[in-house]
C-alpha cells in the first residue's frame, strides 16, 4: 500500500483459497507454535468458500479503509553530549515539587514541543511526549537503541509511515547521532468493515488458529469484540470501532469512512493484526522499507495459515478441513498494494481535549447548581457558580500560600505542558497578596 496518497474506495481482490493446516486450541490440545516456519513473502490469501455453505455473504460487505494503525520504530546511535545533559536537567524539572518548575519540563525541537516525563520507561530514562510521538531515549555507549519511537495512530493517518519515516530521521539527528538503519519493532496493520454479519453468532471453535489464547469481551451486555493470541508475537482484534471510538474519542476515524460509502450512525468493525519484532525476524523483514514491500504477505499469512474463521462441521473432527466463513474469504483478500482510503487533511502536534466536552463539563455543572439551589435563571445561576468556585478555591490557594490567579496559572501551565499547546519557559510574575487574601489566611490559621 502506498501509505501518503490518497484512493477514493480501498478494493478487495478475489482468489481461489487453499485451507490451512493450523490446529485450534481451546485449552485442552496441547498448544501449536504461535509463528509457524513458513515464509510469507510471495504469500498469496487461500481457502475458498465451499459451494455448500449455507452462510452466503451478502452484498452488505464494505471494505472502509486499510491502515498500518500502530508503528513503532528503533534507531542505533548516541544522544549528544549536550542534550543528554539538557534532558537530565528537564526530567529533574519534571521531578520538582514546585508545579512551575514541573511546567517547565518541555522540550522543543522543529515544530514540536514535547512533555518531558519525571520518569523513564524501562532501560530508557528520558521520555518524551505530544500527539506525534512518544520518544524513549537511552544513554550514550549502552547496548540499546538510541531512541525506541511509537508513532500515534492519528499522525499514521494524516501523513502515512514512509513520510513520517523521513521526518522522524530528521527529527533524532537533533538529538543524536543515528548510527545505522531503523528497524520495526512492531506493526498493527488494520481493516475496518461493515457487514451485516453478527460477529458473536459463532462459537470461539470456528477460530482455526495456531495461538493458544481465544477471548471474546462484551460491555453492558452488548458484544464488543475478539482477541486472539494476545501477548504472543502475533496477535488479532476483531471488535467494533464504532463502540471503540465512542468511549475513545477519537471521532477523526469517522472522517476518514466517509469517501468509502459509510453512513454515520453505521457500524463498523475492525480486522486487527499486532505483529511483533520477532514475529517480522523470523521472516527477514526489519526496516520499515522491508516492511512495507511485504505487507499483502504478512496479511496473508496471517489470514490463512495462523488464523481462519471457518464454518465448523460436526460431522469432520479435522478442524483444518472446515470450510472458511465467507467474512473471512472477504476479510482475507484485500489488497494491500492499493490505496487504503482518504488521508486526515488536519493534524496537530498538540495533544488538546475536544473542546465540545468542555462546554457539556461546564453546561453540566450549570444545570446542577440550579437544580440544587431551584434556579431557574441562567444569569443568576451563573454568578452564583462563579462565586462558589472563586471562594472554593480562594480556599485552597490560601492553603498553599497561594493567591486565587497564582492557583490557575499554575493550573494553566501545567495542562500547556499536557498538551503541547505553549512553552512555560517565562518566569511566572507572582502577584502581590490582595487584602481579602491576607485576611481569609490570618482567620483560617487562627490569627
Amino acid at each position: 500500500m502506498s501509505a501518503s496518497s490518497n484512493a477514493d474506495k480501498p478494493t478487495v481482490k478475489s482468489h481461489s483459497q487453499k485451507p490451512a493446516d493450523a490446529v485450534f486450541v481451546d485449552g485442552r490440545e496441547a498448544p501449536a507454535s504461535e509463528s509457524g516456519s513458513e515464509g510469507i513473502q510471495g504469500a498469496s490469501p487461500g481457502n475458498t468458500a465451499p459451494h455448500n455453505s449455507n452462510n452466503t455473504l451478502s452484498d452488505g460487505f464494505r471494505l472502509l479503509r486499510l491502515a498500518v494503525d500502530s508503528l513503532y520504530l528503533s534507531y542505533p546511535g548516541d544522544l549528544h553530549p549536550g542534550v543528554l545533559t539538557r534532558l537530565t536537567e528537564l526530567k529533574g524539572k519534571a521531578q520538582s515539587p514546585d508545579p512551575i518548575e514541573q511546567s517547565k519540563a518541555q522540550f522543543v525541537a522543529r515544530d514540536h514541543i514535547f512533555e518531558v516525563k519525571d520518569k523513564g520507561a524501562g532501560m530508557f530514562p528520558f521520555v518524551l511526549d505530544d500527539n506525534a510521538f512518544r520518544i524513549q531515549f537511552s544513554r550514550p555507549n549502552k547496548k540499546l537503541p538510541m531512541a525506541y519511537v511509537k508513532i500515534s495512530a492519528e499522525y499514521l493517518a494524516h501523513k502515512g509511515p514512509r513520510l513520517i519515516q523521513e521526518e522522524l530521521e530528521k527529527l533524532l539527528s537533533e538529538f543524536g547521532e543515528i548510527t545505522g538503519r531503523n528497524m520495526v519493532s512492531r506493526i498493527d496493520l488494520a481493516a475496518d468493515f461493515s457487514s451485516p454479519c453478527i460477529m458473536d453468532s459463532w462459537h470461539r471453535s470456528a477460530w482455526v488458529t495456531r495461538a493458544v489464547e481465544i477471548h471474546s469481551y462484551a460491555k453492558d451486555q452488548e458484544f464488543t469484540g475478539w482477541t486472539i493470541g494476545m501477548g504472543g508475537i502475533i496477535a488479532a482484534r476483531l471488535y467494533d470501532k464504532t463502540k471503540e471510538i465512542t468511549h475513545s474519542g477519537k471521532s477523526w476515524a469517522e472522517r476518514l469512512w466517509l469517501p468509502a460509502g459509510w453512513e454515520p450512525g453505521q457500524q463498523v468493525w475492525r480486522l486487527e493484526f499486532e505483529c511483533k519484532r520477532d514475529y517480522l525476524k523470523e521472516r527477514g523483514l526489519t526496516s520499515l522499507e522491508s516492511v512495507l514491500v511485504n505487507l499483502n504477505g504478512l496479511w496473508s499469512y496471517a489470514t490463512t495459515e495462523w488464523l481462519r474463521l471457518t464454518e465448523p462441521n460436526p460431522n469432520d473432527s479435522t478442524r483444518a478441513r472446515w470450510p472458511t466463513h465467507p467474512l473471512w474469504i472477504a476479510l482475507a483478500s484485500v489488497d494491500w498494494e492499493t490505496d487504503g482510503g482518504v488521508l486526515l487533511k488536519r493534524f496537530t502536534n498538540a495533544r488538546m481535549p475536544d473542546e465540545k466536552r468542555l462546554y457539556g463539563t461546564v453546561f453540566g455543572s450549570l444545570a446542577s447548581y440550579m437544580a440544587i439551589h431551584q434556579i431557574d435563571d441562567k444569569n443568576v445561576a451563573l454568578d452564583g457558580l462563579l462565586g462558589k468556585m472563586h471562594e472554593h478555591f480562594q480556599a485552597i490557594a490560601v492553603q498553599q500560600g497561594l493567591q486565587v490567579d497564582e492557583l490557575l496559572i499554575q493550573r494553566m501551565a501545567a495542562r500547556t505542558r499536557l498538551f503541547n499547546s505553549g512553552v512555560n519557559y517565562q518566569e511566572l510574575e507572582e502577584p502581590e497578596e490582595s487584602e481579602g487574601a491576607k485576611r481569609y489566611r490570618k482567620e483560617s490559621n487562627g490569627e
